[in-house]
């Protein structure tokens, strides 16, 4: 088991122009970071990766499709297209530093609802742009671990049995799902039971998020039992800690964070990493 910081709570962007608050979380006691990838060059994120093989700090990536022109379940076949091409420039970015997993919601774009629910057709075609972009992850030695987001989010995808499904459908090696609490929290039933019974082969990923985006332990997750469940299934990669904050203001409005969760962003970290260590020991 590993574990890693995702730092958007800190910047959109990661540069070597972090180094100071990279060296913090590493001195917090975090395996690696989790690098959001938005923006820039490929080349931008194999300076990063040096800087970060430098610290000693693994890597993992993450992302968001934000803008309609990326969009895998339009009836546009220029926005399906944009999807696949912005999907093969995250692969090139995460080879590029080194990072092992590209995580979020890769089926559809955050925020765009249809007043229904996923069609077929929608499935379909998020399925297919994902196997146009699989065989160029597993050749990086990428894992592209879908993010079931909550209803208020995302439609297509919000549990992890249809996660499950989905993984089921694209049947890629390298197409897995994320397991984050936080939307988990709101939209399964039982968080533990849900693990069990569609988990096995399906988790590749997990985002340990507190109920309220703040600090995991100060929060009312069953973490315990989450743990248990995730070690009866054979999982014993990432636990990657996400929490968001006020201090990127469109982000913060993204996410709705409306008040302070805690009190120094670096908090997340300091107090963070060894409760979810400390968790996994007990689980």
């Amino acid at each position: 088991m590993k574990v890693g910081v995702n730092l958007l709570l800190y910047a959109t962007a990661i540069t070597k122009e972090h180094t100071a608050l990279l060296e913090a979380i590493k001195a917090a006691g975090a395996d690696g970071v989790e690098i959001p990838i938005m923006e820039g060059q490929v080349e931008a994120y194999a300076e990063l990766g040096r800087v970060l093989d430098g610290l000693g700090l693994e890597r993992t990536a993450s992302m968001a499709f934000t803008s309609p022109d990326a969009n895998p379940v339009s009836d546009d076949p220029r926005q399906r297209q944009g999807a696949v091409d912005h999907l093969n420039w995250l692969v090139d970015c995460a080879q590029a530093m080194g990072a092992t997993v590209i995580c979020g919601a890769m089926f559809q774009t955050i925020g765009q609802f249809t007043g229904g629910g996923a069609t077929e057709t929608e499935l379909a075609r998020a399925a297919e742009a994902l196997l146009r972009v699989a065989d160029r992850a597993a050749a990086a030695g990428v894992t592209l671990a879908l993010e079931p987001l909550n209803r208020f989010e995302c439609y297509l995808i919000t549990t992890l049995k249809e996660a499950a499904a989905f993984t089921r459908r694209v049947n890629h090696p390298a197409v897995g799902a994320l397991f984050d609490t936080f939307h988990a929290n709101m939209e399964e039933k039982d968080l533990a039971g849900v693990i069990r019974g569609y988990g096995p082969g399906v988790i590749r990923h997990v985002h340990c998020s507190a109920n309220d985006r703040g600090i995991p332990g100060e929060d009312h997750i069953p973490w315990e039992g989450v743990f248990s469940a995730l070690k009866s299934i054979g999982y014993d990669d990432w636990l990657v800690i996400e929490a968001f904050g006020r201090a990127l203001p469109g982000l913060a409005a993204a996410t709705k964070i409306w008040r302070d969760l805690f009190a120094d962003p670096l908090d997340v970290a300091r107090k963070g990493v060894p409760f979810v260590r400390s968790a996994w020991r007990r689980a």
